[in-house]
């Protein structure tokens, strides 16, 4: 392993990066809440379901919003004696207790948008509904924005996964405009019951994309093919390194955990593996700065060559 005084300070990028996160899901929290107030008043002055299914699916975004900020101070925290390998599954138990929420709503705006297509309303105040709407796209877009770059710095799972629940949202809203000007101006009054139940489907399917997500981060489902191929290739690099084996890799949160064993020249000092290992490590914390890296050192006696 690399001596302390050799390994780049992750401090100073762990506390950016922190900064970074919680600014987010502060940002996340504050836009739910304007978001929530303004769909009240559209909806109680335009009785439209399909504005009470983004309604709901911006309360929905604030609990959520408000988990992940939770889930994201926990998960910041560094390892403890309790916790050798820190706390960043935090965040994936918090997408499992999300995901549970959004599966619920979606079930409940099934029958509320059922109901409503077997008793059909028309819509009014229709050019209010649909102003809400597109501040509530502009608004969001905004969030988006400054989330992506956060996932970008951060690679956070939280900030990901409540990102493209946003994203859905932009999505959803749009889908609203469409049914008010359908409803309120073509009179077209299964418009708004038909596009409730098409939200509550992408929310049952948002819901499905955090489990797998979550589900992924705690059952220490290796990094994708594109992740180990560059830890392979950078450990070969390496003239020391004679092969790599028992590559086993994971994420918990920020963290990526990285374990394997190198082949090395068996007649080599323990100290010369050493060193070998270090540098192994060392450039593996460059590529990913978020990663610990666990190394083995296999000797290897190659046969001599024929005369």
């Amino acid at each position: 392993m690399t001596d302390n005084n050799e390994k780049p300070d992750l401090n100073k990028h762990g506390g950016e990066n922190g900064k970074l996160m919680r600014s987010a899901t502060y940002a996340s929290v504050t836009v739910a809440i304007i978001l929530i107030c303004i769909k009240l008043m559209a909806y109680l002055s335009t009785n439209s379901v399909a504005i009470l299914s983004t309604l709901v699916d911006s309360l929905l975004d604030m609990v959520a919003s408000v988990i992940n900020l939770v889930a994201v101070r926990h998960a910041l925290v560094p390892a403890d004696h309790d916790h050798r390998f820190g706390h960043g599954k935090a965040e994936a138990l918090a997408g499992l207790f999300q995901s549970a929420i959004i599966a619920g709503s979606g079930v409940f705006l099934v029958f509320q948008a059922s109901e409503r297509l077997l008793n059909p309303k028309a819509l009014d105040s229709s050019n209010m509904g649909i102003a809400v709407m597109v501040v509530s796209i502009v608004l969001t877009l905004f969030l988006v924005t400054y989330q992506r770059y956060v996932i970008r710095k951060t690679r956070s799972v939280a900030i990901s996964a409540d990102s493209l629940h946003y994203v859905g949202d932009v999505l959803i809203n749009g889908s609203v405009i469409i049914a008010l000007v359908l409803g309120g101006v073509f009179h077209w009054v299964y418009a708004d019951g038909l596009f409730a139940i098409g939200i509550a489907l992408f929310l049952l399917f948002s819901s499905w994309k955090i489990i797998r997500a979550s589900f992924s981060d705690l059952m220490d489902e290796e990094l994708d093919d594109g992740e180990r191929t560059r830890i392979i290739d950078l450990v070969k690099a390496h003239p020391g390194v004679l092969g790599i084996h028992d590559l086993r890799t994971r994420r918990s949160g920020q963290q990526v955990f990285i374990q394997m064993h190198l082949d090395m020249d068996g007649s080599m000092s323990l100290h010369e593996a050493h060193k070998i290992s270090d540098d192994v490590e060392q450039q593996l914390m460059t590529e990913f700065p978020e990663a610990e890296a666990i190394i083995h050192q296999d000797p290897i006696h190659e046969a001599a060559p024929s005369p």
